[in-house]
């Protein structure tokens, strides 16, 4: 009995460290000296394809001008750029604003929709009037610079190429808050995914704020799907068209500073991880093959943290009891002791401290429980696919 309950303790943290610490290091080694697709598009060519930039949105008058004008800022011909963009019944200026920058901006089209969709339906509902070979999915809330277009697109003058995620920049961060880990872990997953695309061609999920999929091997997230950019990336990788991350297609986000604002949108996120798990579960087989290979130890993995944590405590806790070698003792008390470390986190913030290392620790457990109650939504059933608009900062450029 304590043989199994130690190697059920030990496998739980080795599979832990593996998706958060080993799987990372030997894809940056697998990844060193290779180079991203060499077969694009040069800046100039007339080649170039026409785009459609989808955009659904939601009450995003704080936004929403800065966004269709950094999109329109750019090096990409504007008369093979079109943008549409669809309001899931907004309540606020969204629509007006919209309206009004129509006047100056040709290449726009927009739909009000007066009963919520969801984002997917939106979305879904705007590839329908597209036309152009090449779709560019985006959120509101993320701003384009100049040349972001033309490294999205240039890669689909290789033909094995069907789907190119942005590299999203978090410029600023705050002590007191969350934003400088939801920074950190950005920048870690942009780099990750621009690995796994070096390596395999299989970039586990883009980021849905930007990124670029060929019309060709395009399919719409169902209706009922939370989380519509995993969705199609790993349907294009279903198709057998690779899906990349391109690091010069910088484009620029708010991150949220608020724990409970990111903890829902994380625990939204989750409950949509577990429909897409279902969805793609033929591409987690065999585990050896690359694509198999970093979707359990990129995502899977991930998203079964919080049971892992789960069985490793209990298994512990058993062995402490079972009398098992004092070392076990040890174990449970950092165990028990690293989550306390929030309640310490939580008053020195209220005194004004900020330590990196407590609020990396606030995060990771915060976040695996939003993994968790995501996990406990998806299990009594997806109510809705509406969304409200997570706060950020907000700050214009």
């Amino acid at each position: 009995m304590n043989l199994a309950l130690a190697i059920l303790l030990w496998a739980s943290i080795v599979l832990v460290a593996h998706t958060y610490v080993l799987f990372p290091l030997l894809l940056s080694r697998l990844a060193k000296g290779r180079k991203q697709n060499q077969h694009v598009y040069a800046p100039q060519s007339s080649e170039l394809p026409a785009v459609d930039v989808l955009l659904a949105v939601h009450n995003e008058e704080q936004v929403i001008e800065e966004k269709i004008r950094s999109t329109f800022r750019t090096t990409y011909p504007l008369d093979r750029l079109t943008f549409y963009i669809g309001s899931d019944c907004s309540s606020d200026r969204t629509n007006a604003l919209v309206t009004q920058l129509q006047a100056e901006f040709p290449q726009l089209r927009f739909e009000a929709y007066t009963k919520r969709q969801g984002k997917p339906g939106v979305i879904d509902a705007l590839s329908w009037q597209a036309t152009a070979p090449v779709l560019v999915l985006t959120d509101a809330n993320v701003f384009f610079a100049p040349d972001t277009l033309y490294h999205l697109v240039k890669h689909f003058h290789n033909p094995q190429i069907g789907l190119v995620g942005g590299n999203i920049i978090n410029p600023e961060h705050n002590a007191e808050g969350i934003s400088g880990q939801e920074k950190a872990y950005l920048e870690r997953e942009n780099l990750i995914k621009y690995q796994e695309g070096v390596v395999w061609g299989g970039m586990m999920g883009a980021f849905g704020g930007c990124f670029t999929v060929r019309r060709a091997c395009y399919h719409p997230a169902p209706a009922a799907f939370l989380v519509d950019d995993f969705y199609i990336t790993m349907a294009v990788l279903r198709d057998g068209y690779q899906a990349i991350n391109e690091l010069e297609a910088v484009c620029y986000e708010d991150v949220s500073d608020h724990l409970p604002e990111e903890f829902r949108r994380k625990a939204r996120i989750a409950a949509g991880n577990f429909q897409n798990l279902g969805e793609f579960a033929g591409l987690l087989w065999p585990v050896w093959r690359g694509i198999p290979f970093a979707f359990w130890s990129h995502k899977v993995l991930r998203w079964l943290t919080p049971l892992l944590l789960l069985l490793a405590l209990g298994a512990n806790a058993l062995l402490v009891a079972r009398g098992a070698h004092w070392f076990y003792s040890i174990m449970l008390l950092g165990q028990l002791a690293l989550p306390l470390l929030l309640l310490l986190d939580r008053g020195l913030k209220r005194a004004g401290v900020h330590l990196r290392l407590l609020r990396f620790i606030t995060h990771f457990y915060s976040m695996n429980a939003a993994l968790a109650l995501g996990f406990w939504r998806y299990v009594r059933g997806i109510r809705t696919t509406v969304w409200q608009p997570t706060q950020r900062f907000q700050q214009a450029r």
